[in-house]
């Protein structure tokens, strides 16, 4: 704590205890980096201050100001929450781990680290960073990717909490392992834990924790097709059951494997005229890598489907997937030039 007290990062979510504001900043922190997740936190309270203001949101409202943070389905669990926090709770959130558990979205670590630091209730908020420190402070040697050896971690993490300064003792693991127990090349010469570690006294740093799990990468390939007529371009949304459920995308074509320019032209083109086919784009995800181009046509066949018809200059309104907003980042004013020479 001592520690902590003197490294902590200086971040906005660290001076309330407004358990709404602290609820924000746990699911934009999920998966997420702070440095990337900052911004989305301040854009966040910013246009949406109460849990009131969010709740009265529309879906695409959030989607938008979500865009580009990834695993889509935090901000639509986040916006379900914030309705029925807003309606059934009147706008009041639970102060019991088991109060916070039942809301859609939080697990046990999210329960943990909202209730210490809100409400100072003393649960350990175990999260990949804690599970790090404690698999190398004690020498466990197990795979952490093992239930047992969680449930054994989360059992040693729940011991060392302190009931007088839940919340800033769950930060401080947390912020140990983001700063300095990192997972590559840890500082253990500036660690206050180090007169006591195992893995420091024993050499380990780099052995554990152990994983024995890898992450299976399913690689897909998906093809769009930009329809330009009278200024305008077809949009749709993409349904559940898939990655990027909610956001707005070209019509798609996917592929099992990695086509040809002749053979988009064949199957894609019709009696369109193409005006331009991008280069490759690679998008990396947790379980998937999605490798993605884009042919843009113009002419009088339309694609098949219920699409909304949108003026180009009006893309911006829409949440898209990242994907599609590094190409229209690098495209867009090509594409309205194409336009103007239609």
């Amino acid at each position: 704590m001592s520690w902590y007290d003197g490294a902590k990062r200086d971040l906005p979510w660290r001076e309330t205890k407004d358990p709404y504001c602290i609820w924000l900043s746990e699911i934009i922190l999920q998966q997420t980096r702070v440095d990337q997740g900052m911004p989305y936190y301040e854009r966040f309270v910013a246009v949406f201050p109460t849990v009131h203001d969010l709740a009265n949101a529309t879906e695409d409202e959030v989607l938008k100001l979500w865009e580009g943070l990834g695993y889509y389905s935090r901000a639509r669990n986040l916006h379900a929450t914030a309705k029925f926090v807003a309606v059934e709770l009147d706008g009041k959130f639970p102060s019991t781990h088991e109060g916070l558990l039942a809301l859609k979205g939080i697990g046990p670590y999210t329960a943990a680290a909202i209730g210490s630091i809100a409400f100072n209730l003393a649960a350990a908020a175990v999260d990949g960073n804690v599970y790090r420190v404690l698999a190398r402070f004690y020498g466990i040697s197990a795979s952490i990717d093992d239930t047992s050896t969680k449930n054994e971690i989360s059992r040693l993490a729940n011991e060392i909490v302190t009931e007088e300064r839940a919340g800033d003792h769950n930060q401080a693991m947390m912020e140990l392992g983001a700063t300095v127990c990192t997972p590559k090349q840890p500082s253990c010469k500036v660690c206050p834990l180090s007169v006591a570690c195992a893995a420091y006294r024993l050499g380990l740093q780099s052995a554990l924790p152990v994983r024995t799990k890898k992450t299976k990468v399913r690689e897909r390939f998906f093809y769009y097709t930009i329809h330009l007529v009278d200024g305008q371009v077809p949009l749709k949304r993409r349904g559940d059951g898939d990655i990027w459920h909610g956001l707005y995308e070209f019509p798609l074509f996917e592929s099992d494997c990695r086509l040809s320019e002749q053979d988009l032209i064949d199957k894609l083109v019709s009696n369109n005229q193409l005006l331009s086919i991008s280069e490759e784009y690679k998008h990396i995800l947790s379980h998937q890598r999605i490798l993605g181009q884009f042919l843009v046509l113009s002419g009088s066949t339309r694609p098949e489907g219920n699409y909304t018809w949108v003026n180009v200059n009006d893309l911006s309104k829409f949440a898209l997937p990242r994907l599609l907003n590094r190409y229209l980042e690098k495209s867009f004013f090509v594409i309205n030039e194409e336009v103007s020479n239609l």
